[in-house]
């Protein structure tokens, strides 16, 4: 699985992701278009943002590609207006970094 990690990742969802087999590419400043694009989002199966102050990154990674699923994984509240294009939001102090990871990276049941 191909995954972008967005910084801060203060919780370690990134270590989490890669230590249950996903290639996890982290991106820290300012996340543009650009960025993203560069950082290879269109083939990613995984964007896990950490920081919902960087809320307007989901609209752009959907309009980017469809076959990626949005998570944000962060205390903060997400904003109303990335909601309806997020698969999944997670508060760190409810759920493991560990926890979270092996269900993401999970296969699917058949």
């Amino acid at each position: 699985m191909n995954a972008i990690v967005t910084a801060p990742d203060e919780d370690g969802i990134a270590d989490a992701l890669e230590a249950v087999g996903a290639d996890v590419k982290r991106l820290e400043g300012p996340l543009t278009r650009p960025v993203l694009e560069e950082a290879g989002i269109v083939d990613a199966e995984l964007y896990v943002l950490t920081d919902v102050g960087e809320s307007t990154t989901i609209p752009i990674v959907c309009d980017l590609t469809d076959d990626v699923r949005t998570v944000v994984y962060d205390r903060n509240t997400v904003p109303e207006f990335v909601r309806g294009q997020l698969d999944l939001a997670v508060d760190p102090a409810l759920i493991d970094p560990d926890v979270l990871a092996s269900e993401l990276v999970r296969e699917p049941s058949s």
